[in-house]
């Protein structure tokens, strides 16, 4: 791992490689095949992706280059593991993986992750509203229900109640017989050929056409890309504020359309 290792503090991330979709899944295919160089070239390709999960963990005690070198064992396990023929973005299959490394480094290493007041609060308000609306209505609420029922955003109760969960990652075994082992990922439905995605997914192109140019190229380079505002911004050549701001108003209008 030495010859991934990065200065974290004071890094700078635009010198960092940057691999367009393209160039991902022709990396993929070369690393399927046993290519070296090209697995060499996906890891620092996908270093901007660790670096970016290892600050969601600045408040534990360990040193940012450890967590980064952990970060790294989780990324190349995911690339290991790795199914490129499924139709899912590598940063979504990876990131829980990488997180999944690092939690549990922090938890066999003793060094308990912090999470701020704050943050248990809203989480603890967002549980407590969710048994009171379950007993109330007999059902599961939404998020959407939660949020209006203690006045947060949506947004806010999702990072919470995320933060003071852990992680699980798809290749966790659950269960072995001394032969066979069963995995995480081996009890999850696959519902993308369901009838209701089928017609969501004819919604979505539907709501995705009554966008701007810039507004549909911001959608798909965020999430279907998988990449960060600081990426799009980069390959577009706006500031991250404005791919923020003209994200934000395309959600706002395709769920408008949706609704």
């Amino acid at each position: 791992m030495s010859g991934y290792k990065v200065e974290i503090c004071g890094v700078n991330t635009a010198e960092l490689p940057l691999l367009k979709s393209d160039e991902k899944t022709e990396l993929l295919k070369r690393i399927k095949a046993g290519d070296k160089e090209a697995k060499d070239k996906f890891i620092k390709g996908n270093l901007r992706l660790v670096l970016s999960i290892v600050s969601r963990f600045n408040q534990t005690d360990e040193s940012k280059d450890d967590l980064f070198q952990i970060g790294c064992v989780g990324m190349i396990k995911a690339i290991n593991n790795f199914d490129i023929s499924q139709n899912v973005q590598f940063s979504t299959y990876a990131v829980p993986m990488i997180i999944g490394e690092i939690r549990r480094f922090l938890r066999d290493s003793s060094s308990p992750i912090r999470v701020s007041r704050s943050l248990k609060d809203t989480a603890y308000k967002a549980i407590h509203a969710r048994e009171m609306l379950t007993k109330q209505h007999q059902k599961e609420p939404t998020i959407t229900e939660i949020a209006s029922e203690i006045g947060i955003a949506q947004e806010d109760i999702i990072l919470a109640l995320d933060a003071i969960q852990t992680p699980v990652s798809l290749h966790e075994p659950v269960y072995s017989d001394g032969n066979d082992t069963l995995y995480v990922m081996d009890q999850i439905k696959d519902k993308k050929d369901g009838e209701e995605s089928w017609v969501n997914k004819i919604a979505l192109k539907e709501a995705m056409k009554r966008l701007s140019t810039r507004e549909r190229q911001i959608i798909n380079l965020r999430f279907f890309d998988g990449k960060t505002q600081m990426e799009a911004a980069e390959e577009i050549g706006i500031s991250q504020a404005q791919v923020s701001r003209l994200e934000k108003c395309a959600l706002r209008n395709m769920k408008h359309f949706l609704s």
